[in-house]
């Protein structure tokens, strides 16, 4: 059935919107040939978005007759302001954009293990308040949040998760009390770090793949087709819960103990170095260079300098630009180890490339994503691509910000009739 003149006018609108949001500024000639509509269905378009105050003319082409096609148009990128946050065990990572997603303001908030909810709530609740200062913000739109944990596919809500501190699951409602009017959404991290590297990363050139994060624990994201998979009690991917070989037990519903976490998660990582004789993690001082973090500055190192995946992180680290033959040693064996859980995925899955994220998988980078593929090969019939991360220690907030953008430009771009 053709679609009604209103649904029609929407359908084009969010097409030149989501051109200009990709393209950056153009033309309403440029309009007319990326859209294949008429010249006056263009003129009636940027006449109502500009009308609706989403579109203004930023500036002229380089075409020496001046007029109407010569006008620049783009996204008014100060409509809405977003936010997005990276919640760890050891504290918060903010930072604020434009409806564009350029980021105007970053925080951050350590928060130590023995700071009380109410307390621990407040430094984090502060530290957005401070950004959004900072980015000369009114108020925010939409607020996009990566944390550990399962998500409840039916509320949205972090689930409660043991060992995760409690002033998680109180962060939301207190952002939505302090900030009025904002939409803020909570994603697990493994997650909104496989949507960046399909957007900005690694896996631009993927619809299929899967992102295995290795840090202080272990987990999985999977994107099949373009489309990011969650299961059906929003835990597609907990594969440190995998039974595998090589450990003294199983896991059990509320411990992974003996599961995959037990040889590939941070603790593993550092008592396998230790097994082929390499030094330990060394001071607290070397995490945040360790890190590899990037886009997030000093705030980011500043927090994630903490974090307990970080030391194993500087092992594997130090193994990969030392290379002697005992650090290669180790990093054989830790690649056999991440390609025990890495082709259970494949196998049941067949996502022809897997990622490698999380602190430990961008300390080893290219090199030990090659040994897991090249150990992928000799286990599994399936043609499976291994790559490190694109996006160094950036990629949750990134994922979270991709969030917060297109939630918020689905609400003010308007939704088109059915």
């Amino acid at each position: 059935m053709p679609a009604s003149p209103s649904t029609a006018r929407a359908l084009n609108d969010r097409l030149a919107l989501r051109l200009l949001q990709q393209e950056g500024p153009l033309t309403a000639g440029q309009l007319k040939q990326l859209t294949g509509l008429s010249r006056p269905t263009v003129a009636d378009l940027v006449d109502r978005l500009t009308a609706a105050g989403l579109i203004q003319v930023v500036g002229e082409s380089g075409e020496q007759r001046r007029g109407p096609n010569a006008r620049l148009y783009g996204i008014v990128a100060g409509r809405a302001h977003l936010a997005a946050l990276d919640v760890r065990t050891e504290g918060v990572l903010v930072l604020v954009s434009d409806l564009l997603g350029r980021v105007l303001a970053e925080a951050s908030a350590p928060i130590g293990g023995d700071t009380g909810t109410g307390p621990a709530v407040e430094q984090a609740v502060a530290a957005v308040e401070r950004a959004v200062k900072e980015g000369g913000a009114d108020r925010l739109h939409t607020v996009g949040i990566g944390a550990p944990g399962l998500i409840d596919p039916a509320t949205g809500d972090l689930r409660d998760s043991a060992g995760l501190p409690a002033w998680h699951r109180s962060l939301v409602a207190a952002l939505q009390d302090r900030l009025p009017g904002a939409r803020v959404t909570v994603e697990n991290e493994t997650n909104l770090a496989a949507l960046a590297e399909q957007r900005e990363g690694a896996a631009r050139d993927r619809d299929t793949f899967v992102l295995l994060w290795l840090g202080h624990g272990v987990g999985a994201a999977v994107v099949l087709d373009g489309t990011l998979r969650r299961g059906a009690s929003g835990g597609t991917g907990e594969i440190g819960f995998l039974p595998v070989p090589g450990t003294d037990t199983l896991p059990s519903a509320t411990d992974c103990d003996g599961g995959f976490h037990s040889l590939a998660g941070a603790a593993a990582v550092v008592s396998l170095a230790a097994d082929c004789g390499l030094p330990g993690p060394g001071p607290e001082g070397g995490a945040a260079a360790a890190d590899g973090t990037e886009g997030a500055g000093g705030a980011a190192r500043a927090v994630r300098g903490a974090a307990d995946g970080s030391g194993a992180a500087r092992v594997v680290r130090d193994a990969v630009a030392r290379a002697s033959a005992a650090d290669e040693r180790f990093l054989r064996a830790l690649a056999d180890r991440v390609a025990v859980g890495a082709a259970s995925v494949v196998a049941v899955l067949d996502p022809g490339c897997v990622v490698l994220g999380g602190e430990i998988g961008r300390a080893g980078g290219a090199v030990l994503a090659g040994l897991v593929e090249k150990r992928l090969r000799r286990m599994s019939p399936l043609a499976t691509e291994v790559r490190a991360s694109g996006l160094g220690g950036a990629a949750v907030l990134r994922g979270a910000l991709i969030t917060a953008r297109e939630r918020a430009q689905d609400e003010l771009f308007g939704r088109p009739e059915r």
